[in-house]
């Protein structure tokens, strides 16, 4: 099971990271941008489930780097990946942390950041890990 002290873990290894909060919630920056924070459920999203149960958390949101990307990672973990119609048209995906494995998690922390990062630092890091 993973926690949000494992997204810190992975989010601060990348280059640039600043740890911080947004909205009352713990947030990862790179250059300012947001690329993964938690995302409680707010009362409009938990109306949205009706009687379904909403999925358990902790939840992240993590960033991605289009709607085509968004789309795939879905269909790749549906276990632990998922969306709500307030990220509709939006280019990140929610994370169920009990259900997700350590190297999806991983995966998409990395690319929630590259998808924010500056061409410039991307490409180094990029560069440093082939």
């Amino acid at each position: 099971m993973a926690t949000i002290d494992d997204v810190a873990g992975l989010a601060l290894r990348l280059p640039g990271v600043t740890d911080g909060e947004r909205h009352g919630t713990r947030t990862w920056f790179v250059s300012g941008k947001a690329f993964a924070w938690e995302r409680p459920f707010s009362k409009a999203d938990l109306r949205r489930f009706g009687e379904q149960a909403p999925p358990g958390g902790p939840i992240l949101a993590v960033r991605v780097a289009d709607l085509g990307e968004k789309e795939a990672l879905l269909a790749a973990h549906p276990e632990a990946l998922f969306t709500i119609p307030h990220f509709d048209g939006y280019s990140a995906v929610l994370i169920q942390l009990p259900e997700v494995s350590a190297a999806a998690l991983g995966e998409a922390v990395t690319d929630g950041w590259l998808a924010c990062a500056p061409p410039a630092l991307a490409q180094e890091f990029l560069g440093r890990s082939s």
